[in-house]
């Protein structure tokens, strides 16, 4: 297995922004000068995540997903306010390889199955934001807003069921910590599935994205590490290489 790096682009009102544990948002940078850094420096792929489509119940930036898709050649995958299967044909057209659904994913688990008979499971990625109850790990809506009263392993599972290719796994509480990964979040999923875990949340060095790794993910995901230039995506591969992980330099 090649694992993958990916940076993540979360995208408010077409402008990058990062924050912590979802909350204090601050600007950070142009999504496609980003982009074009990112693939310069050895991404497998870009996340492109409009963060507010859903709460603020709009579209997503299709515009910002074409300029974005027109300077990069990487795979792209987008998410956030995709409500229907138009939203998503949408989405392709603007030049998506993949679409991230979570919100209307719950609220309408019909949508995962409508995706991936248009487009293949590979193309159909569930993202699951799940934040420690005590008791289990929840499944959060609108951009960790909402609480949903679901099991994250149990929604994992019955996602693939209905057609999910790719899990895109988010610890709400290491969001933004660069404290490390939660790495039972992961093994726990990745123990639940059959499908390519993606692992996003408290990335804060290239060791953090190798114990995600050999906690059971797929690719790892970053963003503010990136961003703010604290390590390129070279730097993590290289790393990762070094510790016997197959990755594409």
């Amino acid at each position: 297995m090649v694992v993958r790096v990916i940076p993540c682009l979360d995208v408010d009102e077409g402008k990058v922004v990062k924050g912590r544990k979802f909350r204090d948002l601050a600007v950070v940078g142009d999504p496609v000068e980003l982009a074009v850094r990112y693939e310069a420096e050895g991404a497998d792929e870009i996340v492109f995540l409009d963060i507010s489509a859903s709460w603020k119940g709009r579209e997503i930036l299709r515009d910002v997903v074409r300029s974005v898709a027109r300077e990069i050649s990487i795979p792209i995958t987008v998410g956030g306010g995709i409500r229907s299967l138009a939203d998503a044909d949408h989405i392709f057209r603007s030049g998506a390889d993949k679409v991230s659904i979570n919100t209307h994913a719950v609220k309408n688990p019909g949508l995962i199955t409508d995706i991936s008979r248009k487009y293949g499971s590979q193309s159909t990625v569930v993202a699951i934001d799940a934040k420690n109850s005590g008791d289990f790990y929840e499944v959060m809506i609108y951009g960790g807003r909402e609480p949903t009263g679901l099991n994250a392993v149990e929604w994992a599972r019955r996602a693939v069921d209905l057609g999910a290719g790719e899990i895109l796994l988010t610890s709400i509480d290491a969001d933004g910590t660069r404290a490390g990964y939660d790495l039972k979040l992961i093994g726990i999923i990745a123990g639940s599935v059959e499908v390519p875990i993606i692992a996003s949340g408290g990335a804060g060095s290239p060791e953090d994205m190798y114990r995600a790794i050999a906690a059971g993910a797929d690719a790892v995901l970053a963003a503010s590490i990136f961003h703010y230039r604290r390590y390129t995506v070279y730097d993590v591969k290289r790393y990762l290489y070094s510790r016997g992980v197959a990755v594409r330099l």
